[in-house]
């Protein structure tokens, strides 16, 4: 029996890696809609090879580009956030959310809400409204299956556990770009230097989200909100060789650890055959070859956003999606070059110490999601002009 599957952020490196994987076994998937941002190119391509039922770009202005990649395919085009959100109300069995930002929110709401299986690569959703997201999957008789590759990880070592008798989580961390850097240097890193990945082949925002741990401080929460683990029983390990992706402690002592290849696609097979295992494309280790795996304790002087990550976790309510957004407009600052790479976690830090506490109190509604982001990308923007 074929699978109905979308897949939203198709052209990112969770997207691509999706398709390579449903493209080996195109028989078993009809593929309902593809959606993407400006790279219009890859996304009239896969979606004329997959057969897909649709394409949506998010950019409005992109829509004839789109129509004219796709004519003659029998392929429909879509544009805007609201052909998103019906791209996501569309029957689907399974659904792979990979919009990069508080973007992918409303369409895994969406997805959830007709009862499908929601892979979540978009960590922001849990962050900025887990229970919503949690209730919304509850009340639809949808399942959520992670495929951040620490949480997956830890998913996999949870297999057939109480968690009861969880003592710890520990998520490991690569350390991205500058783990070995000299404190005093990062004032003066580049963008360029900054989005430059020593072991994933990511997309740049993600890839300076890792050299600043943003991506961490994102996952520590996503763990809380996932598996309801109390932070602290959360841990963050630097592991450079990015190998062993999270391990488990339970109270007898015992350490389960995932460890497999620097390759997205285990995580992303693993949800999308869940829950069987099926033969995947990724690399077979050689542990004798590897020799040695190392591990240190996170510096908090080189990367404030885990403190800052652990504060948000204490705060609860709505101060996730606070977070989000600051760091996300931040990002966009270093991007232009209107702050150094430090001056991120400052501006986030800021905002959350500034933002009206009643505010972040307020009911986790979709509303009031929304109202916190933008508020909060508005109070960034104000302390970036200030720089």
């Amino acid at each position: 029996m074929t699978r109905r599957v979308s897949i939203f952020g198709a052209t990112g490196s969770i997207g691509q890696n999706t398709i390579d994987l449903i493209s080996r076994d195109p028989d078993a998937y009809d593929v309902v809609a593809l959606t993407g941002a400006r790279n219009i190119a890859q996304l009239a391509q896969d979606a004329i090879r997959l057969n897909a039922d649709l394409a949506v770009t998010a950019d409005d202005s992109l829509l004839e580009p789109l129509r004219d990649a796709l004519a003659g395919s029998g392929v429909a085009a879509a544009a805007g956030q609201a052909a998103l959100i019906e791209a996501a109300a569309r029957p689907a069995d399974w659904v792979m959310s990979a919009i990069v930002g508080a973007a992918g929110l409303e369409p895994g709401l969406t997805a959830l809400q007709q009862g499908a299986t929601l892979a979540l690569a978009n960590k922001e959703s849990l962050v900025c409204a887990g229970a919503l997201i949690l209730e919304t999957a509850a009340k639809h008789d949808a399942r959520l299956l992670p495929v951040d590759s620490e949480h997956s990880a830890v998913f996999q070592a949870l297999v057939g556990e109480d968690m009861n008798a969880v003592e710890r989580v520990i998520i490991t961390a690569s350390g991205g770009a500058f783990r070995d850097w000299p404190l005093e240097d990062l004032a003066n890193a580049t963008l360029a230097q900054a989005s430059a990945h020593p072991n994933w082949d990511m997309g740049q925002r993600i890839t300076i989200d890792s050299a600043s741990m943003f991506n961490k401080a994102l996952e520590l929460i996503e763990t809380r909100e996932y598996f309801g683990v109390a932070p602290s029983k959360i841990e963050v390990l630097v592991h450079p060789e990015s190998m062993v992706h999270a391990l488990v402690g339970f109270h007898d002592g015992a350490l389960m650890a995932h460890v497999g290849p620097p390759d997205m696609r285990h995580a992303i097979g693993y949800a999308l055959t869940w829950p069987d295992r099926t033969n995947l494309p990724v690399d077979r280790l050689d542990l004798a070859q590897i020799g040695a795996l190392t591990f240190r304790a996170p510096d908090d002087a080189r990367w404030p956003a885990l403190r800052l990550a652990r504060e948000v976790m204490d705060r609860r309510g709505l101060a996730g999606a606070v977070f989000n957004a600051a760091k996300e407009t931040a990002l966009d600052g270093f991007i232009a070059g209107a702050l150094r790479f430090p001056q991120m976690a400052e501006v986030v830090e800021e905002v959350l110490n500034t933002f009206d506490p009643d505010l972040i109190d307020a009911a986790m509604t979709l509303d009031n999601v929304r109202q916190a982001d933008q508020m909060a990308r508005h109070a960034a923007e104000q302390i970036i002009r200030q720089q």
